[in-house]
């Protein structure tokens, strides 16, 4: 009876016995598994920041490359241009936008390319076309022709210190204000001071190459 009672007792203290190493290993396992998971998130977290940084890092490239884009004589005169069309359609509300345009892209002009005396000239013809430029971006149609006149020569004496790429038009309205010019890209006659009033008024007086 005392020998069965000895190997029961050892029985039941080696079943103890493995049974805590067991659990033991199990949370060690646990433990390991978490760990790795957490590693794992870490690891995911700093790839989402970098991620992150990264578009950051584009967003600025695309801002460099947008404000490499501005600065041109040519980015200018497409603006100009396209206010011009907006007279021609008697838009006034288009050209109140394109006055705004007009101003910002003739403000962005880059002169440090030119002489010292054609950056001065530079700097006198824009800033007397902003202000002509803004105010056509305030101002009902009657004004904003009379305004686009005066516009209309700064632009003029901007090509001629800065050339242009395309052949261009210098166009003459012998009823409007005692006379006035504008520029275009094409022969045609479509005046912007008069616009469907008497949209064929005026010629070509001379070609800039």
């Amino acid at each position: 009876m005392s020998k069965l009672k000895l190997v029961l007792g050892v029985v039941a203290i080696t079943f103890v016995t493995l049974t805590a190493v067991s659990c033991k290993d199990a949370k060690n396992e646990k433990n390991n598994s978490t760990d790795h998971h957490s590693e794992t998130n870490m690891d995911e977290d700093h790839s989402k920041m970098n991620h992150d940084n990264s578009d950051g890092h584009h967003d600025g490239e695309k801002k460099e490359m947008a404000m490499n884009g501005n600065g041109t004589s040519q980015a200018v005169l497409n603006d100009y241009f396209n206010l011009k069309d907006a007279l021609v359609a008697d838009d006034n509300a288009k050209a109140k936008n394109l006055g705004a345009v007009l101003a910002t892209s003739l403000g962005s002009l880059d002169i440090s390319k030119y002489t010292e005396a054609e950056k001065s000239e530079l700097k006198e013809i824009v800033e007397d076309a902003v202000e002509h430029a803004e105010h056509i971006s305030e101002s009902e149609m009657d004004h904003q022709r009379e305004h686009f006149k005066t516009l209309s020569k700064d632009i003029t004496d901007m090509v001629a210190i800065t050339g242009t790429k395309t052949t261009l038009y210098e166009q003459f309205c012998p009823m409007y204000d005692g006379g006035s010019t504008w520029l275009s890209m094409s022969k045609d006659i479509k005046n912007p001071y008069y616009g469907g009033k008497m949209l064929t008024c005026g010629k070509v007086q001379k070609e800039i190459n």
